[in-house]
């Protein structure tokens, strides 16, 4: 299923030695390649942006394979994921008997990554202690490991990614700024699922084969009323969490169906619109789906249209055709909220947006 849009790697089973598969359509997605193509040939530091689920190391990936370091280590560092006191060590390695436990000398990932990638995953969670170090490495290309007294010079692009919102940080003196400008190279902000949404029915096919095949069932029908729910939920965890209810699903179908795993939600605005199955229906619903959550905007970067991944002429066009207004009330019986009091959305790409 190549064709299938979205950012996802293959299986264990079915492994891809170049790249990881990074496929799609949406104008946002496509945006994002463009950039990875533009900076992959140079050595410029990277910094990816988004939100939890949303595929950053995939791009940052992606970046490697297609630079001139492709054949060279791409390693990755998760600065959230190591505690305080091992995370230097990690980076720059350390000389025995640099601390007690230090029996022999450890080559850390700096030098692991010498003239490769360094991806290092969740920047905006690297310790201030370590952050005047790092800003050294990467404007020298040099540091000492821990207790050791010798420079080492190295040759190492970097990538880095975060779902935080770093110049917040910079004014709760948490993070450098004099390290934010020198991460901030190329900023690649990746966009979130719910911005989209024609990409999902794919997305669902696509992970329906690997976990179908993963778990020798046998899925034939995939119902519209399925397809248009996934297609109305906001999908706070993004591809990953698509990937999951995808998961669900298949251990759940039952006679070659793919069931609707999502559950039931109490709030309305997150609850997936019931659609009575046909393809114009799940359009339908996904136009709804989005004039409700913009407040009736079509237009400009907060409207339905980018929502939706459509020009805004093509968003008018299907309106007409579906016989959908501004004014059509959504399932629940209510009109769409009036324009000013729409919610602002998508929200400030660098954002906090909550826990890794």
């Amino acid at each position: 299923m190549e064709h299938l849009a979205s950012i996802a790697t293959r299986t264990e089973s079915h492994p891809e030695p170049q790249s990881p598969a990074i496929i799609g359509n949406s104008p946002g997605l496509q945006s994002v390649l463009a950039d990875v193509d533009r900076v992959a040939a140079t050595d410029s530091t990277v910094l990816i942006l988004g939100e939890t689920g949303t595929g950053k190391e995939l791009i940052a990936r992606a970046i490697h394979t297609r630079s001139r370091r492709r054949d060279r280590p791409f390693v990755r560092v998760n600065c959230a994921a190591i505690p305080f006191e091992l995370l230097e060590s990690e980076l720059f390695g350390h000389e025995k008997g640099a601390f007690t436990g230090a029996f022999a000398l450890r080559i850390g990932r700096f030098e692991m990554a010498d003239t490769g990638t360094l991806f290092l995953d969740e920047i905006g969670d690297l310790p201030l202690a370590l952050q005047p170090k790092l800003l050294r490495v990467l404007q020298e290309q040099e540091f000492e490991r821990l207790g050791g007294g010798r420079t080492l010079r190295i040759d190492v692009r970097l990538v880095a990614a975060t779902h935080r919102d770093l110049p917040e940080r910079i004014a709760r003196n948490e993070f450098r700024s004099d390290l934010y400008y020198r991460l901030n190279v190329f900023p690649i902000p990746l966009p979130p699922l719910r911005e989209r949404c024609r990409d999902i029915p794919t997305l669902v096919f696509h992970f329906v084969d690997i976990f179908s095949r993963r778990m020798g069932r046998q899925i034939d029908h995939i119902p519209a009323e399925t397809l248009s729910a996934f297609m109305a939920y906001p999908w706070p965890g993004n591809v990953r969490e698509l990937q999951n209810m995808v998961e669900r699903a298949v251990i759940l179908s039952s006679e070659g169906i793919l069931p609707n795993p999502l559950p039931n939600s109490g709030d309305p605005a997150r609850r997936p619109w019931p659609v009575s199955g046909t393809f114009h229906d799940s359009q339908r619903a996904a136009i709804q789906q989005a004039l409700r959550e913009t407040g009736s905007v079509i237009g400009g970067p907060l409207g339905a249209a980018a929502r939706l991944g459509l020009k805004r002429t093509t968003l008018i066009a299907k309106m007409k055709r579906l016989g959908i207004t501004r004014s059509t009330p959504g399932p629940n019986g209510t009109a769409f909220p009036p324009i000013e009091t729409a919610p602002r959305w998508p929200p400030h790409p660098n954002r906090d947006y909550g826990a890794a």
